[in-house]
């Protein structure tokens, strides 16, 4: 007989295990914490504070940037790619590079953090390198882009290089004008294996399906429609401009990490938490994460493997605390397969979506499909669930003052804080999780007219953990605006930037994450 595969819970073992543990909204509070620089996260390794330590970057953001037309993605003056969504200390990553015309060029890394305000330290510098004209692939099957470009550098990274997103600027030292220094940028995460209190998973599956480059090609760019199991998308080609929300120039070459995520991973490290990074990719097993105290979905997380979604419900059921900072999460099932030369897990594409027989994903079936896979209920994973419509914005309004996680923030019932939901978001929370408490709800409008609840949730786990939804992409903008950094707006909805009241929230949910109440 087949043993069962413990790390795929049922909703019934679910529930059986979770009324075994009290009511979190009954759990006393922990020491409190506020946004002042001076409190700090002490549980974990010192790493991050010494880190922190070293001197910034004045120069490190993209400052002369040229698009190819004003209503494309690319800039191919210079651009370029990386081999590996993530890699260690010790290992190698290659870093393409293509110049248009042939130009010399350099490349800067960079480590995205705090450093005193700065937001991020210059790591190393390469070059100067003489560029080339590497070739635009032409669109394959399911119209993937695979560029299969000539190494410009092999990178070892080395041994005393942190965890942490780290983004390579690209700049051309001449042009046929005699001008030069256009810039773009690429970016990879290095990962370490260390016990920490903090595991940050970037939500570069997301950043992949909605890259554009060349020539509108992403998983919503098919001649079929915009939300079909049609196209596949490669991590072997470079990031245009991100195409949603707003213009914004630091996101050429880097994904959505500047614009959904990076203010988390600054707030993090002013304060000092011990975190560590990882990409999507990390995760389609569960043991980086069973290392940690606390794993976080940040931003714009809506492309999980299944195995990711399988790997999460583990760190849950054996005690970890999960804290999705995030909106529009774990809404298509997106397998990975490798690229045309075999390495692992370079592309993807939308293969169907989360839900199990929940009407939203019979809804999803019924307007894009068929789908070839089909995900379980995200809402018994997160607490809440993708909703129809997910798209709008509106105020985070505080539903239950009492609970813990309001301590210290003086917020009162009905209490808003203004556009914070946006412009995705979580809703209708399962009713038979025992212990579920709605912690904020309110109504966001799509497009300004068409309305929809939405629902933050806490529930408790098995083990003393918990799992927050904070039911919005933009938490991480109330928290920080760091440089680099510009405030989105949608649906014209906008959140405000730092907020007391959500720095203290995220506090009280870190330390209790980090020391759970027994």
């Amino acid at each position: 007989m087949t043993k069962p595969n413990r790390s795929r819970i049922s909703r019934r073992e679910l529930l059986k295990s979770v009324s075994m543990t009290p009511a979190i909204g009954a759990l006393t509070s922990t020491a409190m914490a506020d946004d002042r620089d001076d409190v700090i996260a002490r549980a974990g390794s010192s790493l991050i504070r010494e880190e922190n330590a070293k001197p910034g970057s004045r120069d490190w953001q993209l400052t002369r940037v040229r698009l190819d037309s004003r209503d494309g993605v690319r800039a191919s003056k210079i651009e370029g790619y990386c081999s590996r969504q993530s890699v260690a200390a010790g290992e190698s990553i290659d870093i393409m590079v293509s110049t248009d015309p042939a130009q010399a060029y350099v490349i800067e890394i960079f480590r995205t953090g705090y450093y005193g305000g700065r937001g991020a330290r210059l790591m190393t510098k390469l070059g100067p390198f003489d560029g080339s004209v590497q070739p635009v692939p032409e669109a394959g099957d399911k119209r993937i882009r695979e560029c299969q470009w000539t190494p410009s550098v092999t990178l070892t990274i080395p041994d005393d290089w942190p965890s942490g997103v780290y983004l390579g600027r690209l700049s051309t030292l001449t042009d046929s004008t005699g001008f030069g220094y256009w810039q773009n940028y690429v970016v990879f995460i290095v990962r370490d294996d260390r016990p920490a209190d903090i595991l940050l998973q970037c939500s570069d599956n997301t950043w992949q399906a909605y890259n554009q480059w060349p020539d509108r090609d992403s998983v919503y760019t098919h001649p079929k429609g915009n939300q079909g199991p049609w196209a596949d998308v490669s991590f072997d080609r470079p990031y245009g401009m991100y195409p949603q929300i707003f213009e914004n120039p630091q996101t050429i070459g880097s994904g959505e990490w500047l614009c959904f995520e990076y203010p988390l991973a600054y707030w993090l490290e002013k304060h000092g938490y011990d975190v560590t990074y990882c990409s999507n990719s990390d995760m389609l097993t569960p043991d980086r994460g069973l290392t940690c105290k606390t794993f976080i979905s940040n931003g714009h997380d809506e492309y999980w493997d299944i195995r990711q979604y399988n790997s999460v419900v583990k760190l849950r059921d054996e005690g970890v605390s999960l804290l999705f900072l995030s909106g529009n999460s774990v809404c298509w099932v997106s397998p990975f397969r490798g690229s045309m030369d075999g390495r692992a897990n370079r592309i993807l594409f939308r293969g169907g979506p989360y839900g199990g027989e929940y009407k939203w994903a019979e809804l999803r079936e019924q307007q894009h499909g068929p789908f070839p896979h089909r995900g379980p209920d995200e809402g018994y994973l997160m607490g809440s669930r993708n909703v129809d419509p997910v798209n709008g914005g509106g105020d985070w309004v505080c539903a239950l003052p009492d609970h813990w996680i309001f301590e210290g923030t003086g917020m009162k019932q009905g209490e808003a804080i203004p556009g914070l939901i946006g412009w995705e978001y979580h809703g209708d929370p399962p009713r038979d999780i025992p212990g579920l408490q709605v912690v904020g709800k309110g109504t966001a409008l799509q497009g300004g007219v068409n309305p929809q609840a939405w629902t933050s949730t806490v529930y408790p786990g098995p083990k003393g953990n918990f799992v927050f939804n904070a039911s919005t992409i933009w938490w991480c903008q109330d928290l920080a605006s760091p440089p680099g950094h510009w405030i989105p707006w949608s649906h014209w909805s906008r959140p405000h930037g730092p907020d007391d009241r959500v720095q203290q929230i995220t506090h009280n949910l870190l330390r209790r994450a980090i020391n759970p109440v027994a």
